[in-house]
C-alpha cells in the first residue's frame, strides 16, 4: 500500500467558474464548479492516477484490497466520505440535504451532513447558515412569494475559515468562493431557491427536511496544539467523519490506523508524502488516500492539510 491519489473528476455548473487555475493546470474548458478528489458514487467514481493502481477505478481497488485499505472498521460495500472542491464564480442555490432516514426513504442515499474549509475568498465573500426569525410557515410563505432572502442568515467569510454544516441546514455558497467540502457520499440536493436559472427547485422536499433549530457552527478559534515542526487543531468530531487541521512548518511524522482511512487534503502550501524510500509530492488542492494499513509515514514541507477520516 501508498499513499493513493486520484484523478480529478471536473464538473460544469452553470455558477462554477476558472478559479482552480490558480493552482492546477488540468483544468476543462467551461465554468467548472466541483472537483471530486476522491469519490465512489453512482455520479462520479475516482480513478488513480499515480503509482502501481494507476488507472484503475477506485472501487474496483476496493474490491480488491477490502478492508486493508479502508480499515477493520469501515464499510466495504459504500465508502463512506466524498471529498471535492468548489469553485463559485456566482451564487450557489439556497439549498438543504435530507438526513439518513429520509434520503433513505425517498432517494436511496445516504444523507448529507459535511463540513466547509475555506480555502479562497473575495474580499466581501458570503456564505448563507441557516435561517433565522421564521418558522416553517413564515418561510414556506416567503418563498411562495420569492422573499425567502429576509430569512436566512447571512455571514461574511475569511480564508482559513471552517464550517460544519449539518443535515436539515439551509446553506448556500456565495460568489468569490473556493471551497474543499468534506461531506457523507450522497449527492442529494434539494433547492429551495436558484435565482431563476431554469432548474429544478424542490420546494415540498425542502420543506420537509429543514431544521429551523439548526445553527451553523464556525469553528475557526479552536485550542491549537503546538509540537516541534507542525501543529494540530481539531476541526471536529461528529457521526459521520472526524477532521484536523496541520499546519506543517517541517515535518509531520503520523502512523496510519487499521481501523480506518484517512484523506489528506492540501489547503495551503507544498510538500511530499515520504514512507520508506517512496515520495509523492503534494500541493495546494491536492488530496491523498492514506490506506489503513499503509503504517509509519511523515509530511515534509510548508504546508496546510485538512485531515479526514470516517467516524
Amino acid at each position: 500500500m501508498y499513499p493513493i491519489k486520484f484523478e480529478n473528476l471536473y464538473y460544469y455548473k452553470i455558477w462554477g467558474g476558472r478559479g482552480f487555475e490558480n493552482f492546477r493546470d488540468n483544468l476543462p474548458d467551461g465554468y467548472i464548479g466541483e472537483s471530486w478528489d476522491v469519490a465512489c458514487h453512482k455520479n462520479g467514481i475516482s480513478v488513480v492516477a499515480n503509482g502501481a493502481l494507476k488507472g484503475k477505478r477506485f472501487d474496483k481497488v476496493i474490491k480488491e484490497y477490502g478492508h486493508s485499505l479502508v480499515g477493520t472498521e469501515v464499510s466495504i460495500e459504500k465508502f463512506p466520505l466524498l471529498v471535492k472542491l468548489i469553485n463559485a464564480r456566482e451564487d450557489l442555490s439556497v439549498q438543504v440535504h435530507p438526513n439518513d432516514e429520509y434520503a433513505k426513504k425517498y432517494e436511496n442515499e445516504y444523507g448529507k451532513t459535511e463540513a466547509w474549509y475555506v480555502i479562497e475568498a473575495k474580499p466581501g465573500a458570503k456564505l448563507v447558515l441557516g435561517t433565522k426569525n421564521c418558522s416553517k410557515q413564515q418561510f414556506a410563505k416567503a418563498i411562495k412569494e420569492e422573499k425567502s432572502d429576509k430569512y436566512l442568515n447571512v455571514v461574511e467569510v475569511k480564508k482559513g475559515d471552517y464550517f460544519f454544516i449539518n443535515s436539515g441546514l439551509v446553506h448556500a455558497i456565495g460568489e468569490g468562493l473556493i471551497i474543499a467540502e468534506i461531506q457523507q457520499n450522497s449527492d442529494v440536493t434539494y433547492r429551495v431557491y436558484d435565482y431563476g436559472r431554469g432548474r429544478d427547485v424542490h420546494i415540498e422536499k425542502s420543506l420537509d427536511v429543514i431544521n429551523f433549530d439548526l445553527e451553523a457552527k464556525k469553528i475557526s478559534k479552536n485550542q491549537v496544539e503546538e509540537f516541534d515542526g507542525f501543529s494540530r487543531v481539531i476541526l471536529c468530531e461528529n457521526g459521520y467523519f472526524g477532521m484536523e487541521k496541520y499546519s506543517i512548518r517541517k515535518k509531520l511524522k503520523d502512523n496510519s490506523d487499521v481501523k480506518k482511512f484517512f484523506i489528506i487534503t492540501c489547503v495551503e502550501g507544498n510538500g511530499k508524502i515520504i514512507l520508506n524510500n517512496l515520495e509523492e509530492k503534494i500541493k495546494k488542492g491536492d488530496s491523498y488516500l492514506i490506506p489503513a494499513t499503509l503504517g509509519k509515514y511523515f509530511i515534509e514541507g510548508k504546508l496546510e492539510i485538512i485531515k479526514t477520516y470516517p467516524n
